[in-house]
C-alpha cells in the first residue's frame, strides 16, 4: 500500500487501518459532508485524516 511517497509495511498498514476505522466511526458523517461540499474524494480525505489521527495515539513498545 502506498500513501504519497511513503511505502507502508505491514505493522504500519495495520495502524493506518485501525486509525481509519476510528476516524470513520467518530467523524464519518462530518467528513462525508465536507467532502461533498468541497468536491473532495471521501476516501482520500479519510486516508489523510487517518494519518493525522495517528499522532493522537499513545504507543507502547515492548523490547
Amino acid at each position: 500500500m502506498h500513501y504519497g511517497i511513503f511505502q507502508l509495511y505491514e505493522p504500519q498498514e495495520r495502524l493506518v487501518s485501525v486509525s481509519k476505522k476510528d476516524v470513520e466511526h467518530e467523524f464519518g458523517n462530518d467528513l462525508k459532508h465536507y467532502a461533498k461540499e468541497y468536491h473532495i474524494k471521501y476516501d482520500t480525505l479519510l486516508e489523510e485524516e487517518a494519518l493525522r489521527n495517528l499522532y493522537s495515539y499513545d504507543y507502547v513498545f515492548n523490547i
